[in-house]
């Protein structure tokens, strides 16, 4: 992460800025896509306790859709922060 400047007078960086603000974005996703296939797997218990119906497996369906549709970005554009952040301090993690 990177940290704010020293003093209130040091401009701030617009490529820092926009680089946070899709970092809380990533994170975001991340979290969305994440709750929603929590969500999925409990549906998915409460239906087999209770029984498969239409509104089940349609929730199912949705669910786990739209958890791929959010979280596939958000991680991608997760590592993506994290390369620039890396390629700014000279370190590469892949090795």
């Amino acid at each position: 992460m990177t940290s704010p400047p020293d003093s209130p007078s040091q401009p701030l960086d617009p490529m820092l800025v926009r680089r946070e603000s899709l970092r809380r974005l990533a994170r975001l996703g991340q979290r969305l896509g994440y709750l929603a296939f929590a969500a999925s797997l409990v549906i998915f218990a409460a239906g087999l306790s209770s029984g498969f119906s239409g509104r089940v497996a349609t929730s199912l369906v949705v669910l786990l859709v739209a958890g791929s549709v959010v979280l596939a970005p958000a991680i991608v554009l997760h590592y993506a922060v994290r390369a620039a952040d890396d390629e700014d301090r000279g370190t590469d993690r892949r090795h």
